[in-house]
Formats: structure tokens, sequence, C-alpha cells
């Protein structure tokens, strides 16, 4: 991607210890899951819970981040992670660059860091999981397949869970702002950001049912947690022709596509079965 050093001033080789990938290169692959085997491995676990800021500063990187960073590998396990995203049916070659940009691992905590390239959703804490990559890929190519070319000047997450996905969409939009309703987790995600210095993301706690009106409208909207209906405040947010992308459902999700048509109209197309945590209003 070109403007990938802009970006990303910190190269992934200034974050990660040069000897523990090494080491870690000689690790095999997991098995990919699927959306769909994927929701039936996370079935077993307890079911889920789920304003404009000031940009995120830069501070210096703690002994604590760079050291969670250097329990990961070299680069060719992530991108061995986006060939199989490639193979699984995602074709957008920006999102593709934009996963292989990001340092999953950086947003794991430390026993989890060596899944972070398996096709798999972990949990994050706060009965919360990242997404698996596959279906953050797969998202956020639905999301560019407008009628602009792809082109995203401004995109909102509900849900910013760790921070990993609003990383990769800072990649393929000019702006984002995120939404977090867990507290804690808002935190984490400032956290795992800084060290990565992107300037072009926008972190809010708040409820991500309400979605953010000050800063709207938004050429894409990205839902992280799964409701029964997508909220009309978030319809109301889309520019004409913007693209909104959704889990809805309970116990069986589907993904959706709701695409603004007019100022009164909105088009809706349902994709294929996934599995999130449910969709909550209000904070904590």
């Amino acid at each position: 991607m070109t403007d990938k050093a802009k970006r990303f001033p910190l190269t992934l080789a200034s974050v990660v210890d040069q000897k523990s990938k090494a080491d870690h290169s000689k690790r095999s692959v997991a098995t990919p899951q699927t959306a769909t085997k994927n929701a039936a491995w996370d079935s077993s676990r307890p079911a889920p819970a789920a304003p404009v800021s000031k940009p995120m500063a830069r501070p210096a990187q703690t002994a604590s981040r760079v050291e969670r960073s250097g329990s990961m590998v070299s680069d060719g396990v992530r991108k061995a992670m986006v060939d199989r995203v490639a193979r699984q049916g995602v074709k957008d070659a920006k999102v593709l660059a934009a996963m292989e940009a990001v340092p999953r691992h950086m947003f794991m905590e430390p026993g989890l860091s060596s899944q972070a390239y398996i096709d798999a959703s972990l949990p994050i804490g706060h009965h919360q999981t990242i997404s698996q990559p596959y279906i953050v890929a797969r998202m956020i190519e639905i999301m560019r397949d407008n009628q602009q070319g792809g082109v995203l000047n401004r995109v909102l997450e509900i849900g910013t869970g760790c921070g990993y996905q609003a990383a990769v969409l800072s990649l393929v939009a000019k702006e984002v702002y995120s939404i977090e309703r867990i507290k804690p987790l808002h935190e984490l995600a400032r956290s795992n950001l800084r060290p990565l210095r992107i300037a072009n993301i926008r972190l809010h706690y708040g409820d991500g049912m309400l979605g953010l009106p000050q800063v709207a409208p938004f050429d894409g909207i990205i839902l992280a947690a799964a409701g029964l209906e997508v909220p009309q405040a978030l319809l109301d947010q889309l520019t004409i022709g913007g693209r909104l992308v959704a889990p809805v459902g309970s116990r069986h999700q589907v993904l959706q596509l709701i695409q603004r048509t007019s100022k009164f109209d909105w088009t809706s197309t349902t994709l294929e079965d996934c599995h999130f945590v449910p969709l909550r209003a209000g904070t904590v």
C-alpha cells in the first residue's frame, strides 16, 4: 500500500522483537475456521453483555506494550493469514493490504498472541471478542464496494473492542470514528493503538446505538455487534449512497448490507451467516 508509511510511521520491525519473530516463524498456523464453524465454536461460551473527543495523543511506547508485541512473530505468519482470507473469497486488494499491514497480535493479551493469526474470534475481556480476520475483511470489502469507487471519506464503527478493526479501517478511509460502550475496552483500544501512531482515528466512549450525529453523515458504517434490527439513528447518519454493514439476528445471525438510496429510502440485502456478540444500548 502506497500510504502505509504515512499511516504507520512506526514500522513493524521497530515494535516487534527480531529474535522472537524468527523463533515464532517455525510455528504452524491453525486450520482456518469459516464464519459458520466459528459460530459453533463460540456458542459454548457465556452470552456477552455489548460525544466528539479530541484526537488521540501520541505518547511514548510503554515497556509493557513492547513486551507484549515482542511475543509474536514474523510478517510471514500475517501474510499467510491474509492469503487464507483471500482464498475464502475476499478480493479487494486495498483491504487485503490493510489486513497485512496491521499487527493483529498487538491487540491480543499475551496468552493469546500465539493464536492471533488463526481465523477465529478470540476473547478480549468483558465478554467481548476480537472478530475473526475473514469477517473483518469481508465487512470492510462490502462497505467499500460503493458507487464512489471505494472512496470512504468518513466511516463509523460501532463497537471499538480492542481497536483492531479501527486500525484496519484507518488504511482504507480518510477519517475513522469508533464508539465503544464499555469504558475499560475504550481505554484498552486507546492503549493498543498508541504505539501505531495512527492520526485519522477518533475514539469515543458512548452508546453506539445513537451513532455520532454531530459528525455525520458517514460514507460507511460497520457494526461489530448484532441486534434484532439496525437502529434507525444509524440509518439516518448514512450519506445518500452510503453503505452500512451489520450482523442482524439473535440465535441465527446474518450479515446484512443496507444502502441509502435517497433521503427517506434504504435497501437491504442479506449476505451470509455470521456470529457476533449482542448489540446493547447504554454505557458501562
